[in-house]
């Protein structure tokens, strides 16, 4: 896997862009300033940068040593600094009470791994801290146009109120919009969205 990621960001552009994804800017009001914020499988590091530019304080969480060299470089380019580290989700360890804000934005594991890494981020977020999610759903599958081809690694809204168990959803819904994101992802896409809180 870390591999197959490596390869796919080994090139002079940004697989997926530069812009940050458009459902997390718009949870733009609660994403304050020196709030700690935690992305995972951040890749290039789009949304990262985007999230320091705010002035939040990042740490970026990826298996791809090539992309996150991306990220350090972007985030140069943007002058913000953006923490990273290098590690598989299946081995990250998820501190209790650390973080304001959890983003998972097309971090796609398998069912079993997602709902350990699910459990982690409930434990891991402080009291009042948040949770962001856009995923693909399986039905995802008929357009093709980005994402896993397994479907067992494409979350329901219905499964992700079950592994988040402990958060408060303000939102929790499936979708199909445009996304427009590098050559990565563009075109339709069917797609579940996720604002949760801890109480």
């Amino acid at each position: 896997m870390k591999n197959q990621w490596n390869e796919r960001y080994d090139r002079s552009d940004y697989y997926y862009g530069k812009d940050p994804n458009s459902f997390l800017m718009e949870q733009k009001s609660i994403l304050l300033p020196g709030k700690k914020v935690l992305c995972l499988a951040e890749g290039e590091g789009r949304n990262a940068v985007a999230l320091a530019k705010i002035g939040c304080e990042v740490t970026a969480v990826d298996l791809s040593k090539v992309g996150l060299e991306k990220l350090e470089r972007l985030a140069i380019e943007n002058q913000v600094q953006v923490k990273t580290v290098c590690n598989d989700l299946n081995y990250f360890v998820f501190e209790n009470d650390s973080w304001d804000f959890i983003i998972s934005i097309w971090c796609h594991l398998p069912s079993s791994l997602r709902a350990k890494v699910h459990r982690g981020s409930v434990g891991a977020l402080k009291s009042g801290g948040y949770f962001i999610l856009e995923a693909y759903t399986p039905n995802q599958l008929k357009f093709n146009t980005g994402g896993p081809k397994d479907s067992d690694m494409m979350p329901t809204s219905a499964l992700l109120d079950e592994e988040l168990t402990g958060l408060s959803f303000l939102l929790n819904r499936e979708i199909e919009r445009e996304v427009s994101e590098g050559i990565g992802h563009i075109g339709r896409s069917a797609v579940v969205q996720v604002l949760a809180k801890k109480t």
